[in-house]
């Protein structure tokens, strides 16, 4: 049997296929533990295929029950994704850059022009590169500055294996090709001088290279040896220079060279130093520093780009215990700074000369703010994405001269969407040690009804990454049968700043676990839904944070989604040979070095905690080709369930010949996630 097999073959069987038990011993500070699912790692092994083979067969034959109402989300999903589309073009270096979607064709046809309303000219068809392909994903596109060259990155695996190539955008030619890229990029100043990294044999960023365009002169410029560091190199927003920067979770490093001198040695900004990160926007002959030197919610400091080091740093935006600093933006006269605050994304406008500062008008509601697409350094307005639980994603400009925003343009959310008919709320939730947990929900006013409606609460969790408040048209094939949608903005994000993160990793992670049972009683008690009609959901970290809850709170959930879920932590964090190990100790712990950090991995690890209960329903989904979370992890998980489930409620393993992010193209995915919100659906 092929790999690939695992989505064709289907055996019918309403039998749970029963993984053979294997004892594999573990020791580590003197505990050992017996792991009888450790061979599910081995993809050569015919037997573990097999069995994968056998849990998407008892997947398909329990959820062909629901094969008709799959098929009615399926359309119903499609029927919000226009035919014909195309993104608002936006400027850059003389010309306007956009991408259109044509009829029943699954990839973007990416476009330039000269002027708005010029001749189009193709840059890239992903359409044709992706023929026959069961996943394509075009990572990363790059225009050389003197706008003959086009670099592209591309992976087949989803595992984010980039080959990296270069094609002459007046002939189409292939130039030059690159393998096992990581698919950041930055270009030299002649544009036949280019900059990228390459992967080590996890997948990690190791080497940063410099090479000539079509010859065969690789030099690598910077090697990164410290296994929990992560480099990557760019350019500045005038393209005037290449930048460097490695990190880990709690320290980065820059490195910056002129653009005009490729050749020359990369000069060192400030020598990494244990607690200190710092990343650099150069513009001009000045170095903007995003930094935590004055205090973890980060400052905007400056310092002359021909003596960048830390002494000569002086201070734009101070540190502010309530403003988390995210993002800057470069203008010729401003600063946009995209902040963080009372748990939402605004946008803070610094003058670079004048020193003037304030908020830009964006609204009131409970929303979220990216700044996207800002190449144009003179631009009298700024580029950004908006939308909130009832706002589809819009192309808006922010105009700086009348402190107002244009909406250039608003997803397509159906003919018969009408936003008017949902309502959103912003709770705060008291957690069980008296901090307030923002809550953000969505539901279909007229469908309401206090203490009867299905809840699904969404989660994640980790890295900082902050859960906004946001549209999905997908979303509401569940809003229109009555669902009430949550997002708990649990610790281990940034939704409340730094702290709100620092609180919710390594020997605070439990934290994060009982912020979300906190929030799903809290929903329960204040009538938000019916107590036997409560789900979860949450993907990769956020599938840790289910198989957490679940374990410690089986009896909350009706059901539980998770994705690509984390589950195998202590045996992966022990494990320096899995992609993303080594780069995460500050994340979740070494407790390969720290006796204290094993045992407080060991005692949430959800492979770990499985014990003789009665388990909610579960779907998990996993993918081969994920180099980010292995899929034996959810593999050992449900076997173990399985093993001691009391209950008789399906618990289902999907795996897909896919990666991490899951499915690729416009449609492809649209039947994942019927068949997700189909096994919520039969639940009820």
């Amino acid at each position: 049997m092929t790999a690939a097999g695992i989505i064709a073959l289907v055996i019918v069987s309403m039998q749970p296929p029963a993984a053979e038990r294997i004892p594999f011993e573990i020791t580590a500070h003197g505990d050992t533990r017996v792991d009888c699912y450790y061979w599910l790692r081995d993809q050569e092994d015919p037997a573990v295929l097999e069995y994968l083979h056998a849990e998407n067969g008892y997947t398909d034959s329990v959820m062909g029950q629901y094969a008709g109402l799959m098929d009615t989300l399926v359309a119903e999903m499609r029927a919000r994704i226009p035919e014909l589309d195309a993104s608002v073009p936006y400027y850059r270096n003389g010309y306007w850059y956009w991408y259109e979607y044509r009829e029943g064709e699954d990839y973007a046809v990416n476009m330039r022009a000269a002027h708005p309303g010029g001749e189009p000219q193709v840059l890239l068809d992903e359409n044709v590169p992706a023929s026959g392909k069961d996943y394509f994903m075009v990572e990363a596109m790059s225009v050389s500055p003197d706008n003959s060259v086009l670099a592209w990155a591309y992976d087949t695996t989803g595992g984010h294996w980039n080959t990296l190539v270069f094609q002459d955008i007046r002939t189409g030619d292939v130039l030059d090709t690159i393998h096992n890229c990581s698919g950041d990029l930055a270009w030299a100043s002649d544009s036949r001088m280019v900059f990228y990294g390459l992967n080590d044999a996890t997948g990690r960023t190791e080497r940063i290279m410099r090479r000539t365009i079509g010859c065969d002169d690789e030099v690598c410029v910077f090697r990164e040896d410290d296994l929990t560091f992560w480099p990557w190199v760019w350019n500045s927003v005038d393209m005037e220079w290449v930048i460097i920067s490695t990190s880990s979770t709690l320290e980065s490093e820059c490195m910056v060279l002129p653009a005009s001198s490729p050749r020359d040695t990369f000069l060192l900004v400030q020598p990494r130093t244990e607690g200190l990160e710092y990343y650099v926007e150069p513009m001009g002959d000045t170095f903007y520093i995003l930094t935590n030197l004055q205090g973890d919610n980060y400052s905007i400091m400056a310092a002359p780009a021909d003596a960048p080091g830390i002494e000569g740093w002086e201070t734009v935006l101070p540190h502010s215990d309530s403003v988390l600093v995210e993002r800057i933006d470069v203008f010729d006269d401003l600063l946009a700074v995209s902040v963080r605050s009372g748990g939402l994304k605004k946008l803070l406008i610094l003058g670079r000369t004048d020193g003037s500062s304030y908020f830009a008008s964006i609204g009131e509601e409970a929303s979220t703010i990216y700044t996207t697409s800002n190449y144009d350094t003179s631009a009298d307005s700024i580029r950004l994405w908006y939308s909130s639980m009832t706002t589809p994603w819009s192309t808006v400009a922010y105009d700086i001269g009348a402190d107002s925003m244009r909406v250039l343009k608003m997803d397509f959310a159906g003919e018969d969407f009408d936003r008017t008919l949902y309502g959103t709320e912003r709770l705060s939730v008291p957690a069980r040690d008296g901090v307030m947990v923002p809550v953000s929900l969505v539901y279909r006013k007229d469908l309401f009804r206090p203490g009867e409606n299905p809840l699904l609460l969404y989660g994640y969790g980790a890295y900082g990454s902050s859960m906004d408040p946001s549209f999905s048209s997908t979303r509401l094939s569940l809003l229109d049968r009555g669902f009430v949608y949550a997002i708990a903005h649990v610790r281990g994000g940034s939704e409340m700043g730094r702290w709100w993160y620092e609180e919710g990793r390594v020997l605070n992670k439990r934290n994060t676990f009982n912020d979300f049972i906190d929030c799903a009683e809290y929903l329960i008690e204040e009538g938000y839904c019916n107590p036997d009609r409560v789900f979860a959901m949450g993907e990769s970290a956020g599938g840790l944070l289910m198989g957490a809850v679940v374990n410690m709170r089986p009896d909350l959930w009706r059901g539980v989604v998770a994705g690509v879920p984390f589950v195998d932590a202590l045996t992966t964090m022990l494990d320096p040979s899995i992609p993303l190990t080594t780069n995460e100790y500050d994340e979740w712990g070494n407790p390969g070095e720290s006796e204290e950090e094993y045992l407080y991995i060991l005692s949430y690890s959800p492979v770990d905690n499985v014990e003789p209960v009665d388990y909610p329903a579960l779907y998990v989904y996993t993918g081969l080709n994920d180099t980010q979370v292995g899929y034996w992890e959810p593999a050992k998980w449900v076997a173990n369930i399985r093993f001691l489930d009391t209950g008789t409620d399906p618990v289902l393993l999907r795996v897909t010949g896919t990666g991490h992010g899951g499915a690729s193209g416009r449609f492809g995915w649209l039947r994942d996630y019927a068949e997700q919100y189909a096994f919520l659906l039969g639940l009820l």
